[in-house]
């Protein structure tokens, strides 16, 4: 009988020390739009004995469902989801839930996002290549409130910072506002007006109305204009989009 009664404490112990385990884990979410990568930053998150992948999403309305579910102390997204844009998508956090801190994860050139995503409410950037040798770092330096940048993009924003004459400067792009530069990448892949409205769910009226803001700060004149400078610039600029 002591026996048994020694079994079933020993087994509540360990049952209690898994709980408090997983409990004192540091809560990791990755929203992406791929289901190869998202397993891919989970294996990599969960060698780290002090992180757990908490949950996952693959666009943006699943992940404002989620993380009230899961409350994460740290979101790993992408620029590019599904149904939205990640930079809309952390601006949203960033207001309800200040406290979650915020990675970005992308194909994307840090040139034209990594501003863009630190003013959103992002503390750091790192490239899809770069994943697998920085993410660890980039992860325990954030969460310890620091920024993450590679060393080549903080010299950029410090040059910008610092030099009125860069500033002036700027690709025309970066003239854009998010919302802007987001329907401005749907053009470059050569969506449909209707189509980009269905993506981001806002009306053909205010994607019309946003055109009209774009091509304004671009100096185009018609829509054809707009389609073929979109064109251009992606075909010039395939590393950024």
């Amino acid at each position: 009988m002591k026996c048994i009664n020694i079994t079933i404490i020993k087994n509540n112990y360990r049952e209690n020390k898994i709980v408090m385990n997983i409990k004192n884990k540091i809560k990791i979410m990755i929203v992406d739009d791929h289901p190869i990568v998202r397993h891919g930053i989970i294996r990599i998150i969960e060698s780290e004995h002090r992180f757990s992948a908490c949950c996952e999403a693959e666009n943006k309305s699943e992940a404002v469902e989620k993380i009230s579910e899961c409350m994460p102390d740290l979101i790993i997204v992408d620029i590019s989801l599904g149904d939205g844009s990640g930079i809309e998508l952390i601006k949203d956090i960033k207001v309800k839930y200040p406290e979650i801190k915020m990675i970005v994860l992308s194909v994307y050139d840090e040139f034209l996002y990594a501003e863009r995503v630190i003013r959103a409410g992002a503390m750091g950037y790192i490239k899809k290549t770069e994943a697998c040798d920085n993410i660890i770092f980039a992860i325990n330096k954030v969460l310890s409130g620091g920024l993450y940048l590679n060393e080549k993009t903080k010299d950029r924003l410090i040059h910008k910072i610092f030099n009125k004459k860069a500033q002036t400067e700027n690709s025309v792009i970066d003239q854009l506002s998010d919302r802007e530069l987001e329907i401005f990448q749907f053009l470059t892949k050569g969506c449909k007006t209707k189509d980009i409205a269905e993506k981001i769910n806002l009306s053909i009226n205010t994607i019309n109305t946003h055109y009209l803001h774009i091509k304004k700060k671009l100096n185009l004149k018609g829509h054809n204009e707009l389609i073929q400078y979109a064109n251009s610039w992606s075909h010039d600029n395939k590393n950024m989009l």
